[in-house]
């Protein structure tokens, strides 16, 4: 079983044209709605290939209600803790070349009784002998930055592995914290180390840094590079083919739902990004943020690596 926590979770409404064109009436060729957040993108894709994951979050509002009846027309387990303010709604722009425009709401205050209402939703089903718990996305307004550190701590306190995915001081406490896996992209891992990332090799030096400081595994997204892997097996590097992309909504999501899928069954740090890779990558190839199917993934041709390139530039 694979818990998952999004503190400020949306609804997902992307629209395709054409061709944006800022300051001027554009007209949409597609519309699609989703639950969205990233944690109940790990759970969805979780679910749509056979894993038992189950997402918490907090719901409000009509967005709330819409939130609910959406997961539950995809077959995703999840409890939905009630709030006063109202779930927020995110915004995707999908041109045809792939290029995303996001504009994302900021989500509303939880109150304080609300916040350890969401809490204990997760600690009950971390009773029940969950292997992972994830948490991963933005926080809401007046959470603290040491959320995702306190998350850590109580999934370790009951022997649950931690997975945090997230950005900017609140990655950093959480690091200080020890997960056992976090996920930052290039741009996230550049704020977190507070270095820039020019080459592969400045990836993984930092990768290495942080495993070396308590962090059991880092992957690394890296966008059309691809992505990293760094744990005590050594550094393992895998890309995907896409031929046609559609959407980035939701990959990085999905790869990291692939990695703990792999995880959970055994498997080593290179099979594990390896399939990891093949959630991503079919996640790019389906519109908004549709989560891929065994099928998706089945499409899927990856290349994985030992022999790392550590002066590919990270700039073009």
């Amino acid at each position: 079983m694979i818990v998952t926590l999004t503190p400020n979770p949306s609804v997902d409404r992307t629209i395709s044209v054409t061709e944006l064109r800022h300051g001027e009436v554009n007209r949409a060729t597609d519309s699609r709605i989703d639950p969205g957040g990233k944690a109940i993108n790990v759970a969805r894709a979780l679910t749509a290939n056979g894993s038992d994951a189950v997402a918490v979050l907090p719901t409000g509002g009509p967005e709330g209600r819409l939130m609910e009846a959406l997961l539950g027309r995809s077959g995703t387990a999840y409890t939905a803790v009630p709030i006063t303010g109202t779930t927020r709604m995110n915004v995707a722009v999908i041109e045809p070349d792939g290029t995303t425009t996001k504009v994302n709401e900021p989500g509303p205050t939880l109150a304080a009784d609300e916040l350890e209402a969401l809490l204990a939703a997760v600690d009950s089903h971390l009773a029940d002998g969950a292997q992972w718990l994830v948490g991963s996305g933005s926080l809401t307004p007046g959470l603290g930055e040491d959320f995702y550190a306190t998350l850590v701590r109580r999934g370790h306190a009951v022997g649950a592995k931690v997975a945090i995915d997230t950005s900017g001081p609140s990655m950093a406490a959480a690091v200080s914290a020890h997960p056992d896996l976090i996920k930052p992209n290039h741009e996230e891992l550049e704020e977190l180390v507070g270095a820039p990332m020019r080459t592969l090799g400045d990836v993984v030096a930092a990768a290495q840094r942080l495993v070396a400081g308590g962090i059991a595994t880092v992957v690394v997204s890296l966008g059309k590079h691809g992505a990293i892997a760094v744990s005590s097996e050594g550094v393992f590097q895998a890309s995907g083919h896409v031929a046609r992309p559609v959407s980035t909504v939701g990959a990085g999501d999905s790869l990291l739902a692939g990695f703990l899928h792999a995880v959970c069954r055994d498997t080593g740090t290179a099979e594990a990004l390896a399939t990891g890779v093949a959630w991503g990558s079919a996640a790019v190839s389906l519109p908004g943020s549709r989560m891929p199917t065994p099928e998706d993934v089945a499409a899927i041709a990856v290349t994985s690596s030992t022999e790392i390139d550590l002066s590919l530039s990270l700039t073009d």
